[in-house]
């Protein structure tokens, strides 16, 4: 079923939305937020002494690990259920134009909360791809060290060892910390209603993704026109 005809289906009038997130993407982050929540709270019994205590019985390791795969899971779900948002995503967050470096001139007033006259951007904003872009490379480091600490522990010398830890460690920091702003952000814009919906009010999405709603409209441009159907006489006199 298409997300058109699930709104169809639902009876929700999208005439002044964007259709921003797909199906697929909404799970796909989803199970992002959720492994990566699992991972730091069963994470930190396991090098914050206080809490020590919740490791005693190996129940959190345990559920770390199987959290762990369900992390490391994400990008080969994400090309099974939506190839191009994700080869989209990736080449977006790495892919800088004039507009996104003006706009990164003008983020404290984003930062804010004000998104008036900052410079158009497209599907994703600046902040957005460098968010995104620390997300990948950051995971990617949480994921490598991990699993060396878990399968080559036992072949490592305590100098490899720490610095396998060190790795793991200030790369889940940094996650920590994109989490904090992204929660942020969303808040101030006011924005999880879009991830549990998929759609975003035009209005907002003209102030804050200008070249992607133009993108969008010529794409519906030149989608082929249906002709509506042709409608029958009403019935009375002379129209039986």
């Amino acid at each position: 079923m298409s997300e058109t005809s699930v709104a169809e289906v639902e009876g929700v009038d999208r005439t002044d939305q964007l259709l921003r997130y797909r199906t697929g993407q909404r799970y796909i982050h989803l199970l992002v937020a959720s492994s990566f929540t699992v991972l730091f709270l069963t994470g930190l019994p396991l090098i914050f002494e206080p809490l020590s205590f919740l490791a005693a019985n190996g129940w959190s390791r345990i559920i770390h690990r199987i959290a762990a795969v369900a992390f490391m899971a994400v990008p080969f779900l994400y090309l099974l259920v939506d190839r191009q948002g994700a080869k989209e995503l990736i080449v977006d967050s790495f892919s800088y134009d004039k507009d996104d470096r003006r706009w990164l001139l003008h983020m404290g007033q984003y930062f804010l909360g004000n998104a008036e006259g900052m410079p158009p951007q497209g599907r994703l904003n600046a902040g957005q791809k460098l968010h995104h872009a620390s997300v990948i490379i950051l995971g990617a480091g949480v994921v490598f060290s991990g699993l060396v600490l878990w399968i080559w522990a036992g072949q490592l010398t305590d100098v490899q060892l720490s610095w396998a830890a060190l790795v793991h460690n200030v790369s889940m920091l940094g996650l920590v910390l994109l989490l904090i702003g992204h929660i942020y952000f969303t808040v101030v814009y006011k924005a999880i209603n879009a991830m549990h919906t998929g759609y975003v009010p035009r209005t907002d999405a003209e102030l804050e993704h200008a070249k992607w709603v133009a993108e969008m409209d010529a794409l519906k441009a030149r989608e082929p026109q249906v002709p509506p159907a042709e409608q029958e006489p009403p019935s009375g006199p002379g129209n039986p």
